[in-house]
């Protein structure tokens, strides 16, 4: 079984900057894409970020981009969102996602972990 574990969330202030990191069980070619979801309630779940399995791509959010990086170490089975910029509409619980390739990130199909909260105050 799957499991990934996501770990950084935390309070911060405006301007300020966190990393996540998700830690992956195991390696399967159904986990070679992995990324980054978010929901702040009562909206829907969205698309953050998602790193293919060599890193040689890369896609994100609109709302992200230019503020958050995302990488891997597949040494360590590790994805992780450096977060710049933080402003308070990114509140949220942050979600580790995987699947087969980044366009198929994001579907109950998919691998989850159990999230992690990330509130940013003005």
């Amino acid at each position: 079984q799957v499991q990934l574990v996501e770990s950084g969330g935390g309070l911060v202030q405006a301007g300020g900057s966190l990393n996540l990191s998700c830690a992956l069980s195991a390696r399967t070619p159904r986990s070679d894409a992995m990324g980054w979801f978010r929901q702040a309630p009562p909206k829907e779940r969205e698309f953050v970020a998602g790193i293919s399995l060599t890193a040689e791509r890369t896609a994100y959010a609109d709302s992200v981009k230019g503020r958050f990086t995302i990488s891997r170490d597949n040494a360590k089975n590790t994805i992780y969102l450096q977060m710049n910029n933080l402003k308070p509409e990114d509140t949220a619980i942050y979600y580790c996602n995987a699947d087969t390739r980044i366009s198929s990130l994001g579907t109950d199909f998919s691998y989850w972990g159990q999230g992690t909260q990330v509130i940013v105050s003005s």
